[in-house]
This record gives structure tokens, sequence and C-alpha cells, in this order.
């Protein structure tokens, strides 16, 4: 699925695909526990370089998780990374996709910045590709990842029950929520409501 970039460029936030010259800015912001609290997408102990080496290049791969594009997100005002994002699971036949793996800084939590970027993502899914639903896979545990998905307007759709397991081997559940087409012209409005309400927080 070709992508343009030009359309995934905002007043605060724009998107640049994975390349491997990204690996060692984003293994160094990673470092902070903080992010992975929720998901423990990764367990900061001597093994931190070894899991990140294989999350990174399954990050690269398209054809891994069902079909992915994966994106550093940068500041406009500086060009500094502040995180990681994926389209993945993208089905054309049935225009599906989903949006996950989303990993902030933590200084950018809270601010315009995830409200931007998912505001360009869902356009470009709805309006750019034309596909019918916006998926948001989040884990059981990670009860700030879900606020901030249903702030943006996901729908709650149910609960996976011990779906799978975690990194540190703890079970978890799987929380979908969804956005789809005929609801994104409302959900579009309240989003640019939120980036206006957070453009000076």
């Amino acid at each position: 699925m070709d992508i343009d970039l030009s359309k995934l460029k905002g007043k605060y936030i724009y998107l640049e695909f994975l390349q491997p010259h990204h690996k060692e800015t984003l293994r160094d912001i990673a470092k902070d526990e903080r992010i992975w609290e929720g998901n423990r997408g990764f367990i900061l102990n001597k093994t931190f370089d070894e899991q990140f080496d294989r999350y990174f290049a399954t990050a690269l791969d398209n054809n891994a998780m069902g079909g992915q594009q994966a994106f550093v997100m940068h500041k406009t005002s500086d060009d500094s990374i502040i995180g990681m994002t994926r389209f993945l699971n993208i089905d054309i036949k049935d225009k599906r996709l989903e949006i996950g793996y989303t990993w902030y800084i933590p200084a950018v939590w809270g601010k315009v910045y995830n409200k931007e970027c998912k505001l360009l993502l869902l356009q470009y899914t709805f309006e750019e590709l034309s596909f019918n639903r916006a998926q948001f896979n989040v884990a059981g545990q990670n009860i700030r990842s879900q606020k901030a998905v249903e702030k943006i307007g996901g729908v709650k759709e149910g609960v996976l029950r011990k779906y799978g397991y975690r990194n540190d081997g703890s079970l978890k559940d799987n929380v979908i929520f969804s956005i789809i087409n005929d609801e994104w012209p409302v959900k579009k409005e309240k989003l640019n409501q939120l980036i206006i309400e957070n453009e000076n927080v």
C-alpha cells in the first residue's frame, strides 16, 4: 500500500516512514520505563538491547503484523523524534486497518501531539484510503492508553479476556476499540476541537 507522507503532516507533528537510521535514537528514548508501565512492551533489564533489536526488525518488516507500515513521529517545531506508531493488520479487500504500537516520550503526554497524530492517521484511513474501519487494540492493564483512545472518539467494542502474555510473562486482556467511516465526520470535528483546546498545554 502506497502512503503519501505529505498527507501525514500537521501543525505540531509529522510522520516519517521508519528507517534503519532511526534505530539508535529510538533505542535511547525507549529506555524510559514510564513508557512501558501499562503494556510491558519492554522490560528494562540487561536484555533490553536484544528486545529492542527484535522489536525494531519487526517494525521495519512491512509484511509483518498482517501487513504494516511503521512511522516515527516528529515535532514540527524542532524535528525531534517523540515516538512511534503503525498502521497494521491492513486489509485492503475488507477496507480496514489497525492503528497501534503507539508510544510517546513522557514529555509530550497529555499535550496536542497524540490528538493531531490520530487526526492525521484517521483522516488518511477514511479520506485517502476510503476504508470503513480503524481499530485500536489496547492492553487491559494500559488504562492510560484506553482513556486516550476513548478521548479521541474510539468506541469500546469488548474485551478479549486472557488473550495473551506480556513480555514480563503476565497474562493480559485486550480491549478493542474502533471508529468507523459513518462516525468519522463527527469524530473529526471532536478531534479538531481537542487539538484547539490543547494547543497551549
